[in-house]
């Protein structure tokens, strides 16, 4: 189970790094509003790594580091990107999914209860990727449509999860 957790710290690393790089590419298109939603996105990403990162310490358990894989840095258009993320962020539901099938086959209560509140935030994770990608496919390749959802995403801000005891 402890190796498990470091490489879904490692996963919510890669998270962060992945949105980072998207963020990066549409500052370099000049979506200022689509890259603060990948940053703040980044920030929740770290914030999530961190939960991994506090579990392990609090169960005895040593956190080990490792190398993070290089991202894409290149999409053919903002639905290509959201694309990306919401397979992304269903890839991610999936590994949140087998921790929880290895919790219960190993019968870690503790671990199982801490998983449950991944299991709700990737609900919303790829909801929220979703809801971006159906509005893109809406728009199309209508330009003034992308800069009315770009000011609509400029207004994201990082709110940090709430504190809970596990």
């Amino acid at each position: 189970m402890l190796e498990a957790l470091n490489k879904q710290v490692n996963a919510e690393l890669y998270s962060a790094y992945l949105y980072l790089s998207m963020a990066a590419y549409f500052e370099s298109i000049n979506l200022k509003g689509f890259s603060n939603w990948m940053r703040v996105q980044a920030q929740e990403e770290v914030s999530h790594a961190m939960k991994f990162f506090d579990y392990i310490n609090e169960r005895g358990g040593r956190v080990k580091m490792m190398a993070i894989e290089q991202p894409p840095t290149e999409w053919n258009s903002p639905l290509d990107a959201f694309e990306t993320t919401y397979e992304h962020e269903t890839n991610v539901t999936r590994m949140i999914n087998d921790l929880v099938n290895m919790a219960m086959e190993e019968k870690d209560h503790a671990t199982y209860n801490m998983l449950q509140w991944f299991v709700a935030e990737q609900v919303e994770e790829e909801a929220s990727a979703d809801e971006i990608r159906q509005q893109l496919k809406l728009i199309g390749d209508d330009g003034r449509g992308i800069m009315m959802l770009d000011r609509e995403l400029r207004q994201r801000t990082f709110t940090p999860p709430q504190e809970e005891k596990q």
